[in-house]
């Protein structure tokens, strides 16, 4: 599939196309490993949350959230 493919989709077929990828990708789970920064980021995230120091906000603020830094 090319670009120029993709800008021809509708949103919907993008997201079906999508959904396909990640259900052929996860029927295979085993033959990915994560990678090491993976497993030093979620010890990193426990120990915050451990120490009380974790900040947790629902979906729709963090997707604001995140909205705001892309400007």
């Amino acid at each position: 599939m090319t670009a120029l493919q993709l800008a021809r989709m509708s949103k919907t077929q993008k997201l079906q196309a999508m959904e396909a990828l990640w259900s052929d990708l996860s029927g295979d789970a085993d033959a990915f490993e994560s990678p090491a920064w993976h497993a030093k980021a979620l010890a990193e995230a426990e120990g915050q949350y451990k120490a009380g120091k974790a900040h947790f906000v629902d979906l729709a603020t963090a997707k604001k959230q995140l909205a705001k830094r892309r400007k």
